[in-house]
């Protein structure tokens, strides 16, 4: 079974990062993937490492700037569909 780290970001790593670490969450246990989710916001996602991180467009932008790690914008945070398909591409480039 594949371990992962991944990182939920919004801007200040409560609100909108929690919605959205719980749908990855989900997601990782329909799919069975062990992962470790957390809810960051942005400087701190700076700091920490990770397999990937799913964040708004907004926010993807600038962690690209200072992450070397595949990075997917999720639009809608409670669709588990979209989050899907992020986890999964990453997925397959493994």
């Amino acid at each position: 079974m594949i371990k992962m780290k991944i990182l939920a970001v919004c801007g200040f790593g409560v609100g909108s990062s929690m919605v959205l670490k719980m749908t990855i969450e989900k997601v990782c246990k329909e799919l069975n993937l062990e992962a470790n989710v957390d809810n960051l916001d942005l400087s701190s996602a700076k700091a920490e490492s990770a397999d990937f991180i799913l964040t708004s467009n907004e926010l993807a932008d600038e962690l690209r700037k200072s992450k070397n790690i595949p990075i997917y914008p999720i639009k809608k945070y409670m669709d588990k569909e979209e989050v899907k398909n992020a986890i999964e591409d990453y997925l397959s480039t493994l």
